[in-house]
């Protein structure tokens, strides 16, 4: 592990907090302009998820951001011109496609690998690249089907061999088709200028820490490395080339870096109040979460149902700058339900409201109900209503 070096200075608990927000784009005014795009840049990706409750996490992310986007907008923006592609990062993610030549590392690793879960039949693999030569974009089932009859993980070749050929880096994702995969050749979707494997190991992994630590602006070793899903020794490799810079933060018991630019001025501005999707990079990082905001988040959609605390799809209430309560929703036609309200901070009734407001007239909804014995504090129920009201 890295022994820090002298830090570059000294941040209160307080202040690395605003330099987190900010850095994730809810301090300050939203960049309008750049719009989701500047969003998916700013965070370097964006994590894909099944789960829709709301809506998808993936549209959740620059919402949360933004407000209102459209969300027709949304995916024109990950997916039109060439502008972004679906690969393995934190998770599965959307990147902008500036960032094709720093997972070269990674494509090698993929191939380099010695075996598969998957066994392929010879010829399989050549087969689904020429099929997509020559007829173009598809998906695994228009390339001869995603499955075989057994269970649900029993890929066909056609599925298996597509997305071997996806984590080569031979071929891309160019959209998402009712959440079904569109492949096509990354010869044909990734820009020339960028289609290439030319940079060394190191410097993809150096160029990802610098990126992870700009899109957090102040972590620890962990904080940083899983950005991407690094390893703690590759960070350690590459971090003083990576350009950031070893700060103490007040309360940490680890060292941390951050980015030079996030402690250049004092972050400032207006704080988004809105709902978080569980899968959101503000808060995706259980020990990070409890560090910043002294708030223990689980998801809870893979719990089963009778131990659930908060809810199958919990969001978190970001207002003040602050982790305020959580919202368990649903959509019940054109109204909202609030299946349950977890308030931390009693105070924070009329944030909750307005960031259920603003949801539900993003989802077309022009309603929201709260299931009354479902609500932390029962007292705060007449108020929470008529705050909906």
């Amino acid at each position: 592990m890295t022994t820090a070096p002298r830090p570059a200075a000294e941040l209160s608990a307080d202040e690395a907090r605003r330099i987190a927000l900010r850095a994730q784009g809810f301090l300050g005014a939203p960049d309008r302009r750049a719009g989701v795009r500047g969003v998916l840049r700013a965070l370097g990706q964006v994590q894909l998820d099944t789960i829709s409750v709301l809506a998808r996490s993936h549209e959740l992310i620059p919402y949360a951001r933004l407000g209102a986007v459209g969300r027709r907008t949304v995916e024109d923006a990950y997916w039109s011109g060439s502008r972004a592609f679906e690969y393995w990062s934190h998770a599965a993610c959307v990147l902008p496609v500036e960032e094709w030549p720093h997972f070269a590392f990674r494509r090698r690793a993929y191939r380099d690998r010695p075996h598969w879960g998957h066994q392929l039949s010879p010829g399989a693999y050549d087969k689904v690249i020429d099929q997509l030569r020559a007829e173009g974009p598809r998906t695994a089932s228009e390339l001869g089907g995603a499955k075989n009859k057994g269970e649900w993980w029993d890929w066909s070749d056609t599925k298996i061999a597509v997305e071997r050929a996806l984590t080569y880096g031979e071929v891309v994702v160019v959209e998402r088709r009712g959440w079904k995969r569109v492949y096509d050749l990354a010869e044909r979707a990734v820009p020339g200028a960028l289609l290439h494997d030319d940079l060394d190991d190191t410097e993809c992994v150096r160029r990802l820490v610098r990126q992870a630590g700009e899109a957090l602006g102040v972590g620890t070793r962990a904080d940083i490395a899983d950005y991407h899903r690094l390893k703690g020794e590759q960070f350690d490799a590459v971090v003083e080339a990576a350009g950031l810079v070893p700060v103490t933060v007040a309360g940490w018991s680890k060292p941390a870096w951050a980015d030079p630019a996030a402690l250049a001025s004092e972050p400032r501005g207006r704080h988004r109040t809105t709902l978080l999707s569980p899968f959101d990079s503000l808060i995706w990082e259980r020990a990070r979460t409890e560090r910043i905001f002294g708030f223990a988040h689980r998801l809870e959609a893979y719990v089963p149902k009778q131990k659930r605390v908060h809810g199958y799809f919990a969001m978190p209430v970001l207002a003040g700058g602050r982790l305020v309560g959580r919202v368990d929703p649903a959509r019940e036609g054109r109204t909202l339900v609030a299946r349950q309200v977890t308030l931390d901070d009693p105070k924070a009734v009329p944030a909750v409201a307005r960031a259920l407001r603003e949801a539900a007239e993003w989802v077309d909804c022009d309603a929201v109900s709260v299931v009354p014995d479902r609500v932390s504090h029962p007292e705060l129920v007449p108020e929470l209503i008529r705050a909906l009201g």
